[in-house]
């Protein structure tokens, strides 16, 4: 039986409007005590292990998170705005692809930091710095794909003129390896909570309620999603 779904559905989308701005604010405001620079970034890692490894995990989960999100907004552009939605969409996934690649660069220094020092880990990051890569080239996608994505959710009347800045402010977060807090960065992340949170919100409240059964298959599902997410960090 055909229906109106769009993957990913209502739910995990507003989901992802609600968690994805607030952990990429979080991140960003635990690191924001710390020099910008990749070597300041390091030298707190080892400084503050613990702190930092919370700063990068929920800068990076909220970017993963976020991706649900930006497919419905873009489903939803396309339906006035197709060419936009598209460009838009497609810039922001590619950036988002990006900035997890980098996560994983900041996961490897850290690993590095705690096992051989930060002045190892440094000399490591700076002697790497500029190789060239497959994302060395999508690299304008990280900035310019929101302000692409703004513009199209603005035309096509799905997020209002405040909203649609906000979500444009995300382009000013800065890219990179090791990249810590400046104030544009605050002003980016902010802006997507301004953009998408009062969005998500407001889709679970207008979300039918689940059926028993969607329930009781939740209730299954999350123990098992957690065992083996257990399972899988044991190599």
């Amino acid at each position: 039986m055909e229906t109106d779904h769009v993957f990913p559905g209502r739910r995990v989308a507003a989901v992802s409007m609600i968690l994805g701005p607030v952990l990429l604010l979080t991140g960003t405001l635990l690191r924001s005590r710390f020099n910008f620079f990749f070597p300041d970034q390091l030298k707190a890692m080892s400084d503050h292990p613990a702190l930092m490894t919370a700063a990068y995990t929920c800068f990076l989960a909220g970017n993963v998170l976020l991706w649900p999100a930006i497919i419905v907004l873009a489903a939803k552009i396309g339906r006035t705005r197709p060419a936009l939605a598209a460009w838009g969409g497609l810039f922001v996934l590619f950036g988002l692809f990006e900035r997890t690649f980098h996560a994983g660069i900041d996961q490897a220094a850290l690993g590095l930091v705690r096992r051989r020092g930060a002045g190892f880990a440094e000399s490591v990051v700076s002697e790497s710095y500029q190789d060239l890569h497959l994302f060395s080239f999508l690299s304008f996608t990280i900035m310019f794909g929101w302000y692409v994505l703004a513009f199209a959710a603005y035309r096509a009347k799905v997020l209002g003129v405040v909203q649609s800045i906000g979500l444009a402010t995300m382009g000013l977060l800065p890219l990179g390896v090791l990249k810590g807090t400046e104030i544009v960065s605050i002003i980016g992340t902010a802006g997507l909570c301004v953009a998408l949170v009062p969005a998500g919100i407001g889709a679970l409240l207008e979300s039918p309620k689940p059926s028993r059964r969607t329930v009781l298959l939740t209730a299954i599902a999350v123990p098992v999603l957690g065992a083996l997410a257990f399972a899988s960090s044991l190599g």
